[in-house]
C-alpha cells in the first residue's frame, strides 16, 4: 500500500476573491492563521509573514489573484473571483 501523505504538504490553500482584492490581515483570519485582527495585526508586524517571497508589514496590503501569503511554514494562494460575464 503506498502512503500519499506527502500529497498534503504539497497542495497549497486557497482563498477565492468576492472582490477584486482582500487585504493581508483579512485572510489571515478568513484561513485560520490568526484568529483575531489583533492577532494579525501583531504576526504582520512582527515580520513573520511573507506575500510572495518577501517580508510584509502592513497589515492593510492589497491581495489580489497570484499572490501567496506564508505564516508559521503554512502557504495560501489567492485566487481570482470568477467573471459571470
Amino acid at each position: 500500500m503506498h502512503n500519499f501523505n506527502w500529497l498534503k504538504m504539497v497542495k497549497m490553500e486557497t482563498i477565492k476573491l468576492k472582490d477584486e482584492f482582500i487585504k493581508l490581515g483579512q485572510a489571515l483570519k478568513a484561513v485560520g492563521f490568526c484568529e483575531s485582527g489583533v492577532e494579525a495585526k501583531f504576526a504582520v508586524l512582527d515580520g513573520v509573514v511573507t506575500v510572495n517571497g518577501e517580508t510584509e508589514t502592513r497589515r492593510g496590503r492589497k491581495l489580489y489573484d497570484g499572490d501567496v501569503i506564508e505564516y508559521e511554514g503554512k502557504q495560501v494562494r489567492i485566487e481570482g473571483a470568477k467573471d459571470d460575464h
